[in-house]
């Protein structure tokens, strides 16, 4: 593909590697040819490179796949999820998921990039329902603002949470922000 085509989130295959853009700047010097600054984050690894090439440059593009597939279980530093077509199992460390593993419950549903088979990067939804495991105690003050206390889920993820939730209860969290967002009911 040209070097004209690369935008942000453009993935690129760059000196063997896969790469995300995670910066594409357009620069037009007074002489000679337009120059493209790319910020690219190395998808295995997670390294970041800045780069620059010039008009009419060529770049591979990665062929990247999305497939849904199912969370089942941690095994040792590994993530184990099977596609929900063929039931194929894949592998995916603790690194390459990163904060994602505080909304992971068995069965989860996730979308996950594969360059050639090789799990890059995982797409968790927007909110997931977790349960209470554990609570702290709620002190009752006269005070116009809200009171929170902090809750543990069931993965094992810290929040704050309003004085009434308790233990068993069910809440929808946003994984975005990692916040409380409602109470759906109690755990059967």
């Amino acid at each position: 593909m040209e070097i004209e085509e690369v935008h942000k989130n453009t993935k690129l295959l760059y000196q063997n590697k896969p790469w995300n853009v995670d910066g594409a700047e357009f620069v037009k010097p007074g002489k000679g040819r337009a120059i493209y600054k790319l910020r690219l984050k190395n998808l295995l690894d997670g390294g970041v490179l800045d780069v620059t090439f010039h008009s009419g440059e060529k770049v591979d593009e990665a062929s990247i796949t999305n497939t849904e597939m199912q969370y089942l279980y941690k095994e040792a530093d590994h993530y184990v999820f099977m596609n929900t077509q063929n039931f194929e199992q894949t592998f995916v460390t603790e690194k390459q998921l990163g904060d994602k593993i505080k909304f992971l419950k068995e069965g989860t549903l996730v979308n996950v990039q594969l360059l050639d088979e090789l799990p890059i990067d995982i797409t968790i939804p927007t909110f997931v329902e977790l349960a209470v495991v554990e609570t702290g105690s709620s002190i009752k003050t006269a005070t116009v603002t809200a009171q929170n206390k902090s809750a543990k889920l069931e993965t094992g993820f810290t929040i704050d949470v309003p004085t009434f939730i308790k233990e068993g209860d069910v809440l929808k969290i946003d994984t975005r922000t990692g916040n409380y967002v409602e109470r759906l009911g109690t755990k059967k």
